[in-house]
């Protein structure tokens, strides 16, 4: 596998990337992985480059200013091999194609010695400035890097910029696959030459610090003794090594290894001062805080992963909770007491009839209607817990307890609510067909971590769900956007104000299938937002309710005619007076039977 190293004046202003197989890569100022950001000479796009049996095709893009020089001739198309470099403005490419290999056979050192952060904390720099500039890019290296590819190359150049004496570099990890040869895997390396002697690194020096979890030095030999007479070398390249773990739950199996050679000293016996140039521990103490960076900034990352996959699914007020406390406890299942909500989308089977030649158009505004929904659950502070096709399910009172849970699900539901009926009101509207039904209850349910080991979600489970689907399901009977159980309807007469939203009995009625009866009561909009119902309207509808309830049925009918005929919901007490000939059947209990769940 071959790689392709971008060199610039200054030793920090380099990189060493894998070039692909017979895939087309653009070089330039701002391409990405192949940037070369400090050179202003080389354009946006300047040169595409492809990798192909052992060859490298450069070609020139008529986008580029300047020339590309090869062997001291301007060429716009030309081929290299391993070895061969070209030069834009004032950055040169090489490509090499030397492999590295985790070697069992390095000698043992002449000597080992290991380096715990508190040993080095006392470690002064003599080039403090240089050590802090390159320091200071560290939150750079980290947030600019895309992928753990990017972030290998971006630490690889910076240990490089920061360790004069290290002559290559490798960000090394644990391999656990079973068809590995060696159970250390080289993530990326790089090294200050561009092409070189062997680099092997020593897998015994590897696992000692992944074990210790300490930095780990192995010394080899140096160019004179201090006893005199010269010392064995690893190889003609290097005669120190150390490694470095990079100790934090995101990088557990991570290491930076560093390996170069002595100028005319040896480190086989301690330096007599910190300021003698044969002593290691400056360069240890600088990789050990690039370490420590690394690990730090990785976990920081990790946890906004963590937050960003799971804020569609909590409001901000319950990812808090996470922050200060183990998630596995916070997910745990518990028994709450919850307000739960369904939200179903209308009109979803008549629109794929008709976009049936339009699918992905017909999805998209199916989302955009589930986002209207899941805005405004997590606008209220509550809980996505599942979504069922074209219906979505939100809850509150967990993972913290909302004493408000109630009022919260209600001017959800009201929202949604106000979206699509305005949008109903815009032809043009992506979600002007769409309607909605909406259920909501109140109850005990166990709420957390729900699920199987091949597949776990944070739902809420339990009777009160069921009746808030069925509730849901009835809003199709009843003609009307929104219901609840009388449970909840008693605590949002308490929690909402007149002007924020109002409420009105419909009926008593028995869901199909089951032996209980539930008082259904709409939530509607404040009077401002919907006067085709004015509180007289719904005094009156509840009065007609009343004398239904009693058996006066031709009272109950002569009050239902109070109401606006542009009132559904009352036709679904008028039809029942009618269809038994305004008569109460035998034994009238006040309760509506229903002969299907929706």
């Amino acid at each position: 596998m071959a790689d392709l190293i971008a060199e610039g004046t200054d030793t920090k202003n380099r990189w060493r990337r894998t070039l692909p197989e017979d895939q087309p890569l653009v070089l330039g100022r701002t391409q990405a992985a192949w940037a070369v950001p400090w050179d202003d000479r080389i354009s946006r796009r300047h040169v595409e480059l492809r990798w192909r049996h052992g060859t490298l095709k450069v070609q020139r893009l008529a986008t580029a200013r300047n020339p590309v020089f090869v062997r001291g001739q301007e060429l716009d198309e030309f081929e290299l091999q391993a070895g061969e470099c070209f030069v834009i403005g004032q950055t040169t490419f090489t490509v090499v194609n030397d492999e590295v290999n985790v070697s069992l056979e390095v000698p043992q050192p002449i000597e080992e010695q290991t380096f715990t952060s508190q040993h080095l904390e006392h470690i002064r720099f003599r080039n403090a400035e240089q050590r802090l500039e390159a320091l200071a890019r560290m939150p750079e290296v980290i947030s600019g890097a895309g992928s753990d590819s990017e972030l290998f190359v971006r630490l690889a150049n910076l240990l490089l910029a920061g360790i004069r004496r290290a002559e290559a570099v490798a960000i090394v990890a644990i391999d656990h696959r079973e068809d590995q040869s060696s159970p250390i895997r080289i993530l990326h390396w790089d090294r200050r030459l561009a092409i070189g002697g062997a680099f092997e690194p020593s897998q015994r020096l590897i696992l000692e610090a992944l074990r210790r979890q300490h930095s780990v030095l192995h010394v080899w030999g140096g160019s004179t003794a201090a006893a005199g007479g010269p010392t064995m070398t690893w190889n003609e390249s290097y005669d120190w090594a150390f490694c470095t773990p990079i100790v934090s739950e995101e990088t557990s199996a991570w290491a930076i290894y560093v390996t170069g050679r002595f100028s005319s000293e040896l480190l086989s016996t301690p330096p007599a001062t910190p300021s003698d140039p044969s002593d290691l521990r400056e360069e240890l103490k600088f990789t050990e805080l690039v370490a420590v960076f690394v690990a730090s900034l990785r976990q920081v990352r990790a946890l906004q992963q963590r937050q960003a996959s799971l804020s569609p699914f909590f409001a901000p007020q319950v990812l808090e909770a996470f922050a200060y406390e183990d998630p596995e406890v916070v997910f745990r299942p518990r028994e709450t007491e919850v307000t739960v909500l369904f939200c179903d989308l209308r009109g979803f089977s008549a629109e794929s009839e008709r976009h049936a030649h339009r699918l992905l158009e017909l999805l998209e505004r199916v989302s955009d209607a589930l986002g209207v929904m899941t805005h405004d659950i997590l606008q209220n502070d509550g809980v996505v817990g599942d979504f069922h096709g074209d219906a979505a399910m939100g809850f509150w009172g967990w993972p913290l307890p909302q004493p408000d849970k109630v009022e919260r699900a209600c001017r959800a539901a009201l929202g949604v609510r106000a979206v699509l009926a305005a949008a109903a009101q815009q032809p043009s509207h992506a979600l002007s067909n769409f309607r909605m039904g909406i259920g909501i209850a109140t109850g005990t349910a166990v709420a957390g971590k729900i699920g199987t080991i091949d597949q776990v979600k944070v739902t809420v489970f339990g009777p009160v769900v069921n009746l808030a689907s069925r509730l849901e399901g009835m809003t199709k009977i009843l003609r009307t956007p929104i219901l609840m159980d009388s449970a909840t309807a008693q605590i949002a007469r308490q929690q909402l104000s007149p002007d924020e939203g109002r409420f009105r009995r419909l009926a008593v009625v028995r869901p199909f299938g089951l032996d209980t009866p539930v008082e259904v009561t709409e939530l509607l909009p404040p009077e401002s937002d919907y006067p085709l119902l004015t509180n007289e309207h719904l005094a009156l509808y509840e009065q007609a309710l009343d004398a239904f309830k009693e058996g006066r049925w031709s009272e109950a009918n002569e009050l239902l005619h109070g109401v606006p005929a542009g009132d559904r919901a009352k036709d679904f007490l008028t039809v029942f007076i009618a269809q038994h000939d305004r008569m109460p059947p035998a034994n009238w209990d006040g309760v509506v039977p229903l002969d299907r769940k929706s």
